[in-house]
């Protein structure tokens, strides 16, 4: 193994490398004679200074350009002195003094320098011979061919950055498709086994594994195989990877590419490569295509006519458009694409007879969650502490990819502990840093800052506690995380539909902040901004979506399609003032409400707030002893009190929990 690590790598082979060596070889020629040396370039009285001297062999002059050239002796370089040896400048020579073989000057004219060639034999320093030729012209070769050559380099050079991540690069592979294809000769293979949950959603997806299985056992009976099911879901649920499943589970070819693959800037490259993939498909028949965020080139065509690429985008989308159409029924090509923007496709991609199917993957439910932690942490070393039922009832609205997340952070906080297994502690640590971000201990605050954060999240978890469908209390921390200076964390129940009492409930918690700060301190500070956002967003939704105002009862400008409106609003500016008044109207009434509770259990409060001071972060069985149990008990009650443990270390958190409410 040493070995290998000692041993030097030899630089990979560049094909730019020929260009520059051809561009050195044309520029060595513009300095080189007919025999492949340099000559040293001096004037004529040095010239004729060096044939006195009697080191020159022979003489060759050319005509054409009224210059000649000397052959040296080999002895030249010691019988001449430094003070008549030339200075070289011939670039090739290196700029100093140096040895050359050979020198050149301009002369008058031929007839002039035959008389200097006679005086020269008179006076017996010169005895070789005198040829006449003419000169080749390595300037306009060096033109020519360099101009040509950089042409052929530029050409080369666009049309590969052109075509060359379309399967081999190249002029002729610019309108090749970027398909990659997953047959049975690829090593991994994923299943339904390995997708978590989605249960209804395989159930759907099923019927197409079957279709490519036994295509016969429908069309005999007269049905008609789908051409496209349209996967459609929050990011990160796993559509590409059920996508993959069905290619896994049906053992067919599997054609996946992105829908920005099919959009380029040069004219009719989308329109090609949908074609080039289409015809693919057709010859690995039965196969699937997956489309991954196909909203890229799906998107709804408009009505005014589009410049640049956005008409490179229809007309892509007008090809897959006539694919779809255009191939057989039975020719057990289906088509599969995913989005998390569903609203804003064109609806000639949605009718049916093109996606004929659009199957919804939601946010994994409990049981899909405990399933998915249970597939992730196959290859995780965990002890006995693990409890997956708490981890799933913690983790309401994580995604696949999120509790994938958690599940490596886990093992990156054991491992960094030096651990030898994953512990339970590590995966609430790993929750509470993914939710609330990472502790800042470090950050510098006040005593003044200290006691109204604390007395700004006692007054959430004391509201919260005596509220009928307050969410159930993890633990009040001031400890900084992430953009809040403190926290109150709790456990959601997970409602498929939320009573209004329980969206009243939700604002009077969060407004409790607010007014711990107002009655108990005597001033406000900029500590509820959080809490004043999300309260007057649940408020306006009360009124404009849910139809749960005095004033507007039972209507709904809420818009599912996301295009009816615009820029203009649905109502009158009179309508528009009501929905304002009756907004305040919700949040003053909550916030009076709040403030009744915050006195009638001023005593707790004070209790919670000097206990929060003193050990920074209190858990459920803390508030219980100050206030005693809830009145309403929620399902998951028991779990917390049965799961979380107070910590040896008060300054470590123990249950982190999977949102925060009040950030301070």
């Amino acid at each position: 193994m040493a070995k290998n690590n000692n041993q030097r790598k030899t630089p990979k082979f560049n094909f730019y490398w020929m260009w520059l060596l051809v561009g050195a070889f044309l520029l060595s020629m513009f300095f080189m004679n007919e025999e492949g040396t340099v000559a040293q370039e001096i004037n004529w009285t040095q010239f004729e200074d060096i044939v006195k001297s009697g080191g020159v062999q022979s003489i060759t002059v050319y005509t054409n350009k009224n210059y000649a050239e000397a052959v040296l002796t080999d002895s030249l370089a010691k019988a001449l002195s430094k003070k008549h040896r030339p200075e070289v400048t011939n670039p090739l020579l290196g700029g100093g003094q140096g040895a050359f073989n050979k020198i050149s000057a301009q002369i008058p004219s031929s007839d002039k320098f035959d008389e200097k060639v006679e005086q020269w034999r008179e006076q017996g320093v010169f005895k070789g011979q005198v040829k006449y030729d003419k000169a080749s012209d390595y300037s306009w070769l060096l033109m020519n061919v360099g101009l040509i050559v950089l042409m052929v380099f530029l050409w080369f050079f666009m049309y590969r950055r052109m075509g060359g991540a379309g399967g081999g690069g190249g002029i002729f592979s610019v309108g090749k498709s970027k398909a990659r294809l997953f047959d049975k000769d690829n090593a991994t293979k994923v299943t339904f086994q390995d997708v978590a949950g989605l249960a209804e959603a395989k159930i759907e997806i099923a019927e197409i594994v079957d279709f490519l299985k036994n295509p016969n056992h429908y069309t005999e009976l007269g049905g008609k195989i789908p051409k496209g099911a349209l996967l459609v879901g929050p990011p990160g649920t796993g559509k590409t990877l059920l996508a993959k499943a069905v290619a896994g589970e049906a053992d067919v070819p599997f054609f996946s590419m992105s829908g920005s693959d099919f959009v380029e800037m040069f004219v009719g490259v989308g329109a090609s490569r949908v074609r080039d993939l289409f015809r693919q498909a057709k010859e690995k028949a039965p196969c699937i295509v997956f489309i991954d965020e196909i909203d890229a080139v799906g998107r709804a065509r408009g009505n005014k006519a589009s410049l640049g690429g956005n008409d490179e985008r229809e007309s892509t989308l007008n090809q897959l458009l006539t694919e779809m159409d255009g191939f057989g029924t039975n020719s057990g090509v289906i088509i599969l694409a995913a989005t998390n923007r569903a609203d804003i496709l064109d609806k000639a991609l949605l009718r049916a007879g093109r996606f004929d199917r659009q199957i919804y993957v939601e946010l994994p439910e409990l049981s899909d969650r405990k399933e998915i932690f249970q597939v992730h942490l196959r290859n995780v070393k965990t002890d006995g502490s693990v409890d997956l039922d708490l981890l799933s009832r913690q983790t309401p609205g994580f995604s696949g990819a999120d509790i994938a997340n958690v599940c490596n952070e886990a093992a990156l906080i054991a491992a960094r502990r030096k651990k030898q297994a994953v512990q339970r502690q590590d995966f609430m640590d790993a929750i509470d840093r993914i939710v609330g971000g990472l502790e800042k201990r470090s950050k510098v605050i006040t005593d003044e800052e200290r006691h109204s954060i604390a007395v700004h999240e006692a007054g959430h978890a004391t509201v919260s506690w005596h509220l009928r469908f307050g969410d159930p209390l993890i633990k009040v921390t001031i400890v900084p995380r992430g953009k809040a200076l403190g926290a109150a964390w709790y456990m959601p129940e997970e409602r498929q539909i939320e009573p209004k009492q329980a969206l009243l409930d939700k604002i009077c918690s969060l407004m409790a902040g607010r007014v711990a700060e107002d009655i108990f301190l005597g001033f406000i500070d900029t500590g509820a901004l959080n809490d004043l956002e999300r309260a007057t967003k649940i408020a306006y939704a009360m009124v404009t979506y849910y139809g749960m105002s005095d004033k507007l009862p039972n209507i709904s400008y809420y818009d599912t399609s996301g295009e009816a409106y615009g820029f203009t609003k649905p109502y009158s500016e009179d309508r528009a003032q009501t929905i304002d008044q009756e907004v305040q109207a919700i949040i003053d009434s909550q916030y009076e409400r709040a403030k009744q509770m915050l006195i009638q259990y001023q005593d707790g409060h004070h209790q919670l707030s000097d206990l929060l001071q003193q050990r920074e972060v209190i858990f459920t069985e803390d508030v219980e002893r100050i206030f005693g149990p809830r009145q309403w008990k929620s399902r998951t009650e028991e779990i917390i009190r049965d799961e979380a443990a107070t910590p040896a270390d008060d300054n470590v958190s123990v249950t982190p929990p999977p949102f925060e409410q009040g950030e301070n």
